[in-house]
């Protein structure tokens, strides 16, 4: 511990050039005595360290301590003090200890590390089926945009394979179970971004203008809780099916299926119940031998996209 300190006070007259012993004593939560012999230990360890006596006295680093003793890089930095935020999983202590070095750091480390800080929430609870993925391609130009508080310039590919590229003003990362999302707010208000759908980010020198005062926490609360929402509404397909395929249908589908009465060709009403219709299509869609979905419209058209994208990547000789 007492080496902690000693790498504290040592990043402290880096950046205040001057301290006296009370200071050190109240940043480190030490006591005084405690705070003059860990500097006596400094000076007399080699460490370029000198005390001025009197009323304006204190200790400074020979030189004035401009370079920069932590050898930390400004990206090591970040990455250090994303243990400090709101987002770690880190012991109290830890977390306490490095927040306390971060005020420490010379400029213009400590700015960076403080928004590093503050720029990542990690929610553990999943939507869907838990997953294990290697950190998306982006996620860290993206992450530094954030620290840097620049506009992006941001290719990405929807959820229906449609391409854009925006411009978004990022507000922070969160990592949700397996999956990682940028909130960020465009012309057309706050949006959300899946990181492993990104094409392409291109910061740019334009600082970002948020609406006010926004708070990553509480923008992605809302955001959570929305979805929450509308998951809770299921999507609801109705048409009817095989009674040779209803087997395969029920491992498909588990318990989201309901079977009502027989039609009068043979086959089976069937109601299936499930959070999207683009999901549901794309369960449903190796099924279509024995399926014939009524309603509705959207599940039908996500169908048709899919037996069209099938076809063309695997309907041509030799593909």
């Amino acid at each position: 511990m007492r080496s902690d300190r000693l790498v504290a006070i040592l990043l402290m007259l880096q950046r205040r050039e001057q301290v006296t012993a009370a200071e050190v004593a109240a940043e480190l939560e030490v006591s005084e005595r405690t705070a003059r012999r860990d500097l006596d230990a400094l000076a007399q360890s080699g460490v370029p360290v000198y005390s001025i006596q009197g009323r304006a006295g204190g200790w400074r680093l020979l030189g004035g301590g401009r370079t920069d003793l932590s050898g930390l890089t400004a990206s090591e930095t970040r990455a250090l003090f994303l243990v400090a935020g709101p987002a770690s999983t880190a012991t109290p202590a830890v977390r306490s200890g490095l927040r306390k070095l971060v005020r420490a750091l010379p400029e213009p480390f400590r700015d960076e590390a403080e928004a590093a800080a503050t720029s990542l929430i990690l929610d553990p609870r999943n939507w869907g089926s838990p997953r294990a993925v290697e950190p998306p391609r982006f996620l860290d130009a993206l992450q530094d945009a954030v620290i840097q508080g620049v506009q992006v310039r941001l290719g990405y590919v929807d959820s229906e394979g449609a391409e854009s590229e925006r411009i978004v003003h990022p507000l922070g990362i969160v990592a949700k179970g397996p999956s990682w999302y940028l909130v960020a707010y465009t012309e057309s208000g706050r949006r959300t971004f899946r990181v492993d759908r990104v094409l392409s980010a291109a910061p740019t020198d334009e600082p970002v203008a948020l609406p006010g005062a926004v708070d990553l926490s509480e923008s992605w609360r809302e955001i959570s809780d929305d979805i929450d929402r509308r998951r809770t509404k299921p999507v609801e397909i109705h048409g009817t099916c095989a009674p040779e395929g209803l087997d395969h249908l029920r491992i498909a589908v588990a318990d989201n299926l309901e079977t009502g009465g027989v039609t009068a060709d043979g086959r089976i009403s069937i109601v299936i119940r499930g959070p999207s219709e683009y999901g549901l299509a794309g369960l449903l869609s190796g099924l279509v031998e024995w399926l014939d979905i009524t309603e509705p419209a959207g599940v039908r058209n996500h169908l048709a996209a899919i037996g069209a994208a099938l076809t063309a990547r695997y309907g041509a000789p030799g593909a």
